[in-house]
């Protein structure tokens, strides 16, 4: 062996280039180890396990919440030390590709049946009406179309008719798809639709000249749309509606259209139909569109067309039209150095990014974040470059729940989202992007358990972390800033110490989307949460509840608990 070293010695001694390129290659080859290690892993709850005495905290004793975390079977775990940032690299492996189309060799009877049963599981997204006639030159459903011969499916035609603000989804001959605000043509014989879909051999995608047509209901009544314009609403008829809605004209052949391109022309952002007279203006003090009457007030058939409704000189039908109301839309950074660092802390897929955006229309002042990503500076959030500690920004996005880290905040608003929604948001945006969403592949592989056994534990952690370490801490439920947001932004904007003005906050209401918010309609066919997944989660669940409810808090919304 000291002969072998010797010679080895001699060797690099006359031929020094190549031991200093052997040195450097093993040194390479070590730092792409240890970078993998550091990124590549699925954290567990951040932080170690914590004794029962370590982790009572003042007025917050310890709740089990670590015992919890062992109810799955395939639970894969990490070292305590794992680096806790990991979750938000996204993804660089390729989505598998779907593969295996099932092969239908039934009849048509077979057919009609399994496309029966299709319809039921669409009835969250989309209700079936019926067969109807169909003719070339003149269209049953006349706004956006398309066709594809091999992968049709009544999903891909729904979503892509929903994204687009239709009321209808209509498929015709296997292959091609029709969307409308409106049904004009008459309903036809059942067995007139009789063409299984290109893309699914299960459902039936209408035949010749004869659509199958679809209703979609949509998640939220704030995201019905009429074309380009979004549904708000039937309200009662403002006090001074001179004032409230300067615009005005009548049109005796009135009709939703119409108004709406006559407000875009003069360009306000709401569009009010009454009866014959169309009326435009913002939303404000005197018009704020917070009590909405019955539809069936505003139900009076237009005098241009008879499938619609335009509202009367009493009670209003009101649409928001693609004019932007620029009352909110300016941001900077704030004129001085912050004095108080506030943390907008939250779960990852609990609304984090939504939240920001409502915080910078609604105070004008950009925020920051714990990390650096760079497609949300992209999107607009040019807070996301800055260091967090620069003092800048009105408030900085942290997932982060450890002692250390929390308490480096003066103080923090903690938004909370069912853990259920929560999970299935990280998940998409895992593999999917921020607006995206994971392949099918994904959630029937072992990906979805893994996530749900090293997350779920995390989502009760983080919120007792919060309470227990956090200085001065708000929190805001996500479905609560959903329901209710000019309330709930009131309250986050008074603890940023910004003073709230209500027609700005109004402005936020109209633009509150943005561009971070997925398809409304793209959901699962199935409940990806397994009984097993479902008996730890609701123990999670009512460990959150016992803590928000030790600190005189309302405890967390009756939505958490059906399941």
């Amino acid at each position: 062996m000291a002969k072998l070293l010797l010679k080895l010695q001699r060797y690099f001694r006359r031929k020094p280039v190549r031991f200093f390129t052997l040195l450097a290659l093993y040194l390479a080859a070590g730092s792409l180890v240890f970078l993998h290690s550091g990124f590549s892993g699925e954290p567990t709850v951040p932080g170690s396990p914590r004794s029962p005495a370590a982790a009572e905290g003042p007025g917050l004793p310890y709740l089990g919440v670590m015992q919890l975390s062992h109810g799955f079977k395939a639970a894969a775990t990490m070292p305590a030390g794992a680096r806790r940032h990991s979750p938000w690299f996204k993804s660089t492996s390729k989505e598998p590709l779907e593969r295996g189309k099932s092969r239908d060799n039934g009849g048509p009877r077979s057919r009609a049946l399994r496309g029966r049963s299709g319809r039921e599981k669409e009835e969250d997204r989309a209700r079936y009406i019926g067969c109807y006639e169909d003719n070339t030159r003149q269209r049953t459903l006349r706004g956006m179309s398309f066709f594809d011969y091999k992968k049709m499916t009544v999903f891909r035609c729904q979503d892509n008719c929903a994204e687009r603000g239709y009321l209808y989804a209509g498929l015709e001959f296997g292959a091609e798809c029709y969307c409308g605000h409106k049904i004009q043509a008459s309903n036809a014989s059942e067995s007139e639709c009789n063409m299984e879909c290109k893309g699914e051999r299960s459902n039936t995608c209408g035949g010749i000249n004869r659509l199958s047509v679809y209703r979609l209901e949509l998640a939220q009544e704030s995201a019905r749309r009429y074309g380009s314009a979004i549904f708000r609403g039937c309200f009662r008829r403002p006090e001074n509606v001179s004032i409230a809605l300067p615009a005005s004209q009548l049109m005796l052949n009135m009709s939703v259209d119409k108004c709406v391109d006559f407000c875009t022309e003069k360009e306000f952002p709401l569009a009010a139909l009454a009866g014959t007279t169309c009326r435009c203006g913002f939303p404000s003090t005197l018009f704020p569109l917070h009590e909405r009457e019955d539809e069936q007030l505003c139900a009076h058939r237009c005098a241009a067309e008879e499938f619609e409704s335009c509202g009367s000189a009493e009670f209003l039908l009101v649409y928001q039209t693609q004019v932007q109301d620029n009352r909110c839309m300016d941001r900077r950074f704030l004129p001085s150095r912050a004095k108080q660092l506030v943390a907008l802390a939250s779960f990852p897929g609990a609304g984090n990014t939504w939240a920001r955006h409502l915080i910078e229309l609604a105070t004008g002042f950009y925020t920051g974040s714990y990390y650096f990503d760079g497609s949300l500076y992209n999107k607009g959030f040019k807070g996301e470059r800055d260091h967090w500690r620069s003092g800048r920004t009105i408030c900085i996005k942290t997932h982060e729940s450890g002692q250390k880290e929390i308490e480096s905040f003066d103080s923090a608003i903690l938004l909370i989202r069912n853990p259920y929604k929560a999970l299935m948001a990280e998940f998409n945006r895992k593999y999917g992007g921020h607006i995206g969403f994971a392949a099918h592949a994904h959630w029937k592989g072992k990906e979805w358990p893994e996530f749900v056994a090293n997350y779920a534990p995390w989502w009760a952690t983080h919120t007792l972390d919060w309470l227990r370490y956090g200085k001065k801490v708000l929190v805001v439920h996500f479905e609560d800033l959903k329901r209710d947001l000019f309330v709930q932004l009131q309250r986050m904007v008074a603890l940023l110490g910004v003073p709230a003005c209500e027609d700005r906050l109004l402005c936020v209401e109209g633009q509150k989307d943005g561009n971070f918010k997925r398809s409304g309609l793209r959901k699962l066919e199935y409940d990806p949460y397994t009984p097993e997944m479902r008996k730890a989660i609701s123990g999670y669940i009512r460990t959150v509840d016992a803590a928000l409810k030790l600190r005189n808090l309302s405890g967390v919304p009756e939505d958490y608990f059906p399941r």
